[in-house]
């Protein structure tokens, strides 16, 4: 059974085993509908890979952005009517005001929601065709694999008055360091380039319309085994655990 469509959020499975989730707000740099409800954008990216999870015919999931942007993140501008989102999840708690109902908004809402891309089992890949900002990033980094491309950058949610949440900071000390984690908490953002280099991006390739090099990770993906990609899971969920265990 395939996941409850919207027009803000596209399902495009291919016949070749690949299937293409993609934010389609291009008008907005495809900026978030929502937050924690049931039909917000990064639920209905959960719902989705579930989805292509459960589905014997897709290998892989590739996550990317119709038009200039990846995800711009929370539209700030305005926000979206409850007969569009729906009703907030019952564990998104307290009201919309004051520090502490802020908090538990995002831990038992918006965070619990992007940690659910990093549950799939099949490989998954942000394909970061340009901006990538807050919620995007988040979404981005708890890909398996990122493609980036000259027009790709990263920009945290603080530059919006917020904290690094959901999900990013604890992705981004284990992807580059911690010194650079911190360059990116004082200065906000980072570009293609860099990204590259630091190690956010895995591949940084041209922005084509349709570039042979951006689509060969996916086609490679595709023609695994599912042992290897258990296998892969397997091995990732190992090393965070000794990772915290270290910590603690």
């Amino acid at each position: 059974m395939g996941p409850n469509l919207v027009d803000y959020l596209l399902y495009e499975p291919e016949d070749n085993g690949i299937l293409w989730i993609k934010f389609n707000r291009p008008e907005r740099m495809n900026a978030l509908v929502g937050t924690s409800e049931e039909n917000g954008t990064v639920a209905k990216v959960g719902e989705y890979m579930r989805a292509g999870d459960d589905d014997p015919n897709i290998r892989v999931i590739v996550l990317t952005g119709v038009g200039r942007g990846f995800c711009s993140g929370a539209n700030l501008g305005s926000r979206a009517s409850q007969d569009i989102t729906g009703e907030n999840f019952p564990g998104n708690r307290g009201a919309h005001d004051g520090p502490d109902a802020a908090r538990q908004h995002f831990f038992h809402g918006f965070t619990d929601l992007h940690r659910d891309i990093s549950l799939i089992r099949k490989p998954t890949i942000a394909m970061v065709n340009g901006p990538a900002v807050g919620s995007g990033m988040d979404m981005a980094l708890h890909c398996d694999i990122r493609i980036g491309c000259e027009r790709t950058r990263f920009i945290g949610y603080h530059n919006a008055g917020q904290i690094i949440e959901n999900g990013g900071s604890y992705y981004l000390p284990k992807m580059v360091g911690l010194g650079r984690a911190l360059e990116f908490a004082y200065t906000g953002e980072v570009n293609a380039e860099r990204a590259y280099q630091w190690g956010m991006l895995n591949h940084l390739v041209p922005s084509d319309p349709t570039p042979a090099a951006s689509c060969r990770i996916p086609r490679t993906q595709r023609r695994r085994a599912a042992p290897s990609w258990k296998s892969a899971r397997a091995s990732s969920a190992a090393y965070e655990g000794m990772n915290d265990a270290r910590a603690n």
